[in-house]
Formats: C-alpha cells, sequence, structure tokens
C-alpha cells in the first residue's frame, strides 16, 4: 500500500486555484529556487536527474536580474547542488536549512547529530531487505528513498518515523522520501538567514517550490511581504501562486529574467 501524507492547511494555506505569477514579481525581489522538482524534473533516484544544459545560463541572467539576490535551497547536500549547478556567485542551502553556504563560496560551519553514525547504520540495514530502497547519508541527516519500492512507503515511514524519535531528530517527508534532520532547521529557516544578509536584506523575497518541504519556505517568505510559487498539482499551500509543472518554472523564469 502507497502511504499517502495528507496534511491540513495551517494558517494562511488554501487549496483554491491559484494564479500564475506575474512577470513583474522579481522587480526589486530576492529569488529563493529549490532544486529537485523545480529546476530539474525529478527522477527515480537522485543521482539520475538530467539537468538542462542551459540552467547555468538561466542562473547567471536571474543573478544579475536580482542584483545577486539569488539562492538555491534544497534537501540535496551541498556537495551534490555543486555537482549540478555551476554558476558562481549564487548562495545554496543544502540538506533543508542545515547548509548554508552564502555568495562568497564559504560554506558555514554544520553542527553534527550524535549518533548519525548509528542512524545510518539502522537504516542501510532496513533498506537491505529491499533493492528499492535506497539510503543517501547528508552531513547531518539520512533520507530514504523508496521511489522504486512505493508499496513500502508505510514501512519505511515508520521506521524513520521510530528513529527519529530514539534520536530526538526531526522527521522530514518528502516526495517519496523520508529524512531525519537536526531539530529547528528547514527550508524557512535558510531563507530568513539569508535575508538578514546582504545583498538579500530589504529586498522582498520569493520562493519557488514543489515539495511538503518547501512550505517551510512559502511561509517564511509570506512573513517577510513576500510569496511563495508552489510548482504542481493544486494542493494546501502557503503559496500565492502556482505554475503547473518544471517547463513551466523555466519559461517563467526565462521570461522574468
Amino acid at each position: 500500500m502507497r502511504l499517502e501524507i495528507r496534511r491540513r492547511p495551517c494558517h494562511g494555506e488554501t487549496m483554491v486555484s491559484l494564479p500564475p505569477p506575474p512577470p513583474d514579481l522579481l522587480e526589486g525581489a530576492a529569488l529563493f529556487l529549490d532544486f529537485d522538482g523545480t529546476l530539474v524534473e525529478l527522477a527515480e533516484t537522485p543521482s539520475a536527474i538530467r539537468v538542462s544544459p542551459g540552467l547555468d545560463g538561466l542562473l547567471e541572467r536571474l543573478l544579475r536580474r536580482t542584483e545577486g539576490r539569488l539562492a538555491i535551497v534544497s534537501g540535496r547536500s551541498l556537495a551534490d547542488l555543486e555537482r549540478h549547478v555551476r554558476c558562481a556567485g549564487i548562495a545554496f542551502s543544502g540538506s533543508h536549512g542545515v547548509e548554508l553556504r552564502p555568495a562568497d563560496g564559504v560554506p558555514l560551519p554544520v553542527s553534527i547529530p550524535e549518533g548519525l553514525e548509528a542512524m545510518h547504520e539502522a537504516a542501510t540495514r532496513f533498506a537491505g531487505s529491499d533493492e528499492g530502497l535506497l539510503v543517501e547519508r547528508k552531513p547531518a541527516g539520512i533520507a530514504l528513498h523508496y521511489r522504486l519500492a512505493p508499496d513500502l512507503a508505510e514501512q519505511a515511514d515508520h521506521f524513520m518515523a521510530a528513529l527519529a524519535e530514539a534520536h530526538d531528530m526531526a522527521l522530514q517527508r518528502g516526495n517519496m522520501v523520508v529524512e531525519l534532520r537536526p531539530q529547528g532547521a528547514n527550508k524557512g529557516d535558510a531563507l530568513r538567514a539569508f535575508m538578514k544578509e546582504p545583498p538579500f536584506a530589504g529586498a522582498r523575497p520569493v520562493f519557488v517550490g514543489d515539495d511538503l518541504t518547501d512550505e517551510h519556505g512559502f511561509e517564511a517568505a509570506a512573513g517577510l511581504a513576500g510569496a511563495g510559487i508552489l510548482v504542481g498539482p493544486k494542493r494546501p499551500t502557503a503559496a500565492r501562486f502556482r505554475l503547473g509543472t518544471v517547463a513551466d518554472v523555466a519559461e517563467w523564469l526565462d521570461k522574468a529574467a
């Protein structure tokens, strides 16, 4: 049985049909972009994504358009993101807000949770029961992917929930993935951290993302007089605008740039 993660709309969330973002939304804005499902199509495994050869050029144009106020905020680790994005001058956040690298290219220190190695070993043993399960080790967390084994979604969720409780970690559910991350770190925290520093400070944040993990970013943007853009099907969300597909995102960004 596939696990369906249902969310009740929180304060500020809506299920109504959302309009596409206007072309001038980036005027005076700071732009925060998710990666998987937003800039690249989702794939069966994290390593199987296909990055458009024009992505770096588009990001360079957006960097100029926003006067340097551009960040990629992803669940991937910084090291993984750097293998796919080669545009200097962009700020990055990896591992759902745990890792931060300002535009100057110097990453901020990451606090490693106690017991991370034991968590990784336990997740690896669990994943050994089915070749469709994939464990991803991150600098401060563990992700269990089940896109290739959707029938094991419920078991994977229950296992990771128990592991999170045992090690006092936060449980982050995503698109066919369950992840353990340190308490108090999410994409909204990353946005707020960047918005305190130049060149982001004083701008209006716009956050673009597709997954449940991006709701933290939408809420943080709204709290700073900005807006979120949901990518994908209609669902309860704190975003104000919506784009249907990754291709729609690329088209809108191209026009906005």
